[in-house]
C-alpha cells in the first residue's frame, strides 16, 4: 500500500474494501491483508472471480479503443476504482490524443490515488470528480467542466451498477444519465450475471463488511439500455465482445455497448 497518504485518512485496513479487493484480483499492489483474505476466500468458493475481474478490464480496453477509433472523443468513467494498467484515458488517448476523460468515484481511498489518473496528452484533458453514482446532477455538473455535454459522450459503467441493489432503480438511474447526454452518446455497461452460485458468492462478499454487490439477470441488463440501440454483438458474456484472437472461456460478467440515436 502507498505510504504517502494523509495521516488523518482512515483506510480501515481491517475491513475489506471493494476497490482494493478488485485491485488484488487484477494483480495490483494497493491492498491490505483483509482485502487479500477476502479475495482468497472468494477464489476458493468462486474460482472464476479473478477471470471475471480480468475480463472486465479487458472489455474496458476493447470498448474504449473501439469507440475512440469510431470517433468518440469524450468518456465519462463512473466508478473508476483504483488506477491500474491501461486506464481509460491511456487507451483513448493512444488512439486519439485529443480525447477528454472524466473519472468519477466517491471513495476517499480512490480519491487519494486520483493524481495517478490526472495525466493527459497536451491535446486532450483528464479530470476527476468526487461524487456518487446515484447523484447524476453532481456527477454531470462537475463533469461539464471538462466535457462538452452538448457533444457525444461515452458513459462507462464497468462493474459498478451492481452497487444499486434495486434493479428498477438501477435502470432508472442509467436512463437518467443517458437522457441527459447528447445524441450519438454511448453506454458501455457490464455487470455480473445472476445465478445461484454468483448470488451465494455475493452474499459471502457482503458478509465481509464491504459494500454489497448485486448481480443482474439478462432481462435487467437489457432494461438498462431501454431506448438505446445495442450494438453488435449484443448483450452477452463480455469475452465475446470483439475478442482479440480466440475468445476466452465465457465468464459470468455480461455487458454490451449501446448507442443513443
Amino acid at each position: 500500500m502507498t505510504d504517502d497518504l494523509p495521516q488523518d485518512l482512515d483506510l480501515q485496513p481491517d475491513v475489506p474494501h471493494s476497490a482494493r479487493f478488485w485491485n488484488y484480483l487484477l494483480g495490483g499492489r494497493d491492498h491490505f491483508p483483509a482485502d487479500r483474505e477476502l479475495a482468497e476466500l472468494m477464489l476458493r468458493e468462486y474460482p472464476a472471480a479473478r477471470d471475471l475481474a480480468r475480463a472486465s478490464r479487458a472489455f474496458l480496453g476493447r470498448a474504449v479503443r473501439h469507440l475512440a477509433t469510431a470517433g468518440v472523443r469524450q468518456f465519462l468513467d463512473i466508478g473508476a476504482g483504483l488506477p491500474t494498467a491501461d486506464n481509460t484515458h491511456e487507451v483513448a488517448q493512444r488512439v486519439a490524443p485529443d480525447s477528454r476523460i472524466v473519472y468519477v468515484d466517491h471513495d476517499p481511498i480512490v480519491l487519494q490515488h486520483a493524481r495517478a489518473l490526472l495525466t493527459s496528452t497536451p491535446e486532450g484533458a483528464t479530470g476527476y470528480v468526487d461524487a456518487d453514482l446515484t447523484d447524476p446532477d453532481a456527477v454531470l455538473g462537475h463533469a461539464a467542466r471538462t466535457l462538452d455535454l452538448e457533444a457525444p459522450v461515452a458513459l462507462l459503467l464497468m462493474s459498478t451498477i451492481g452497487h444499486i441493489p434495486d434493479a428498477s432503480a438501477a435502470a432508472d438511474l442509467v436512463r437518467t444519465y443517458m437522457g441527459r447526454l447528447a445524441p450519438g452518446s454511448h453506454l458501455v455497461l457490464c455487470t455480473t450475471l445472476a445465478s445461484p452460485e454468483v448470488d451465494e458468492a455475493n452474499r459471502r462478499y457482503a458478509d465481509s463488511g464491504t459494500i454489497p454487490y448485486v448481480a443482474s439477470t439478462a432481462e435487467e441488463m437489457a432494461a438498462m439500455a431501454a431506448g438505446l440501440t445495442v450494438l453488435p454483438p449484443g448483450l452477452g458474456p463480455i469475452n465475446r465482445w470483439y475478442p482479440e484472437g480466440a475468445p476466452d472461456p465465457d465468464v459470468d460478467q455480461w455487458g454490451y455497448v449501446a448507442r443513443k440515436e
